[in-house]
């Protein structure tokens, strides 16, 4: 079976949940589309989480970071989003992700959104994401 973009980030039990570790990803083929030009925009996005509960699926999150190819997003918004998924999906102790995206019309961009489980915005866990089961 091929795999296919998809919005469903998958998640299963943190297996050391006392413990505070960084979980580190790097996606540097990003793409969504600039929704003025509808053309290209590429990027590398990188994501750092200390786990509560939960951790995510990379299978899933791979398919997730694809699914933004043929939607129209703002650098900012897109990187907000991506950051506010992941706090829904797995409640995280902490989380940053890094959008740097690459020089278009002679200028780059780099966003980066940071969330600690402490701070004021609370993004509740979300109940409807998938789940491994072990």
């Amino acid at each position: 079976m091929a795999l296919q973009p998809s919005k469903l980030l998958e998640r299963f039990p943190n297996p050391e949940p006392a413990r505070d570790y960084e979980i580190a990803f790097d996606c540097p083929e990003f793409t969504c589309l600039c929704p003025l030009t509808g053309q290209p925009d590429f990027a590398r996005i990188q994501i750092r989480y200390v786990p509560n509960r939960f951790c995510v699926e990379s299978k899933s999150l791979k398919q997730y970071l694809w699914s933004f190819r043929d939607e129209g997003a703002f650098h900012e918004q897109v990187t907000n989003q991506i950051a506010d998924d992941l706090v829904a999906a797995v409640g995280p102790r902490s989380l940053s992700v890094q959008g740097t995206f690459n020089v278009r019309g002679g200028i780059g961009a780099t966003v980066t959104v940071t969330h600690d489980a402490s701070s004021a915005k609370r993004i509740p866990l979300r109940d409807d994401v998938g789940e491994r089961k072990s």
